[in-house]
């Protein structure tokens, strides 16, 4: 049989995996499992353009890399602008089926937490949401002990000879990215004068924000839709996400604004 647009991206399959659990069904239960199924899918494209990413500065393909910076920022963008559609659906749309989800809840996105993780935000107790032995943990339990794309942006920067500090290149990559103030002479003179890697430098800070950006637009629509209740799951909803706000990746990016 010949290959057609349907049996290469799997049509069928595809949109056979929207299966509403509420009675009736709600209407509105339709327009919250395709968003979240579109954001899995984002967040897959995420993993694969950010390791694509790490393999081209390992390499020290600048001009490569900040093509693929330039699509995962698009990306990024887009996933912001998907929570206006979420956005659309009131309090008691949401409230009609939402007793319908019981345990379910975002903060099992085991994908979200790999992207954390390979972003620099290592926090081993999220294992504990995965059981032993499955393989949602052992992709985690990867991507814990592998490096972060702060690593492979210093490596780089050492590779084109800039002067970064051991302590940044040697760190414990199952830690949380943690500020260097040795690097900060380094950054300064990377923006006063290598261009090119100075550009890497900003995109990095784009991600960052835009990253921030997609937590603050998420906690106001959690807000805005069931309050301060409980989250999905028995999770703390927004409380828990106002948490995650304003805490940057790349912090030495940050500091060395009031430097320059």
């Amino acid at each position: 049989m010949a290959l057609t647009y349907s049996s290469y991206l799997k049509i069928d399959e595809l949109l056979s995996l929207q299966r509403q659990v509420s009675d009736g069904p709600e209407h509105d239960e339709m327009l919250f499992i395709v968003i979240h199924q579109v954001y899995e899918l984002w967040f897959k494209q995420f993993l694969h353009e950010i390791d694509f990413l790490k393999r081209l500065l390992e390499t020290g393909d600048v001009p490569r890399a900040l093509h693929t910076m330039k699509r995962i920022l698009t990306i990024l963008k887009v996933a912001v602008a998907q929570i206006d559609i979420l956005e659309t659906m009131t309090p008691l749309e949401f409230l009609s089926f939402r007793e319908r989800l019981e345990s379910g809840s975002g903060f099992q996105s085991f994908q979200f937490r790999e992207l954390e993780f390979l972003l620099g935000m290592k926090r081993p107790a999220a294992l504990d949401r995965y059981p032993v032995g499955s393989d949602h943990r052992a992709r985690l339990e990867r991507r814990l002990a592998e490096p972060t794309l702060w690593d492979s942006f210093l490596r780089l920067l050492a590779h084109h000879g800039h002067a970064v500090p051991d302590e940044a290149l040697s760190r414990d990559v199952t830690r949380p990215i943690e500020s260097v103030p040795a690097l900060h002479p380094v950054l300064i003179r990377i923006y006063r004068s290598d261009p090119m890697a100075s550009v890497l430098c900003e995109r990095m800070v784009d991600l960052d924000e835009g990253l921030q950006e997609w937590r603050y637009r998420h906690v106001k629509m959690v807000q805005r839709t069931i309050g301060t209740k409980k989250g999905t799951g028995g999770s703390d909803g927004a409380a828990y996400l106002m948490t995650t706000l304003n805490h940057a990746l790349f912090p030495d990016l940050w500091a060395i604004r009031t430097e320059l």
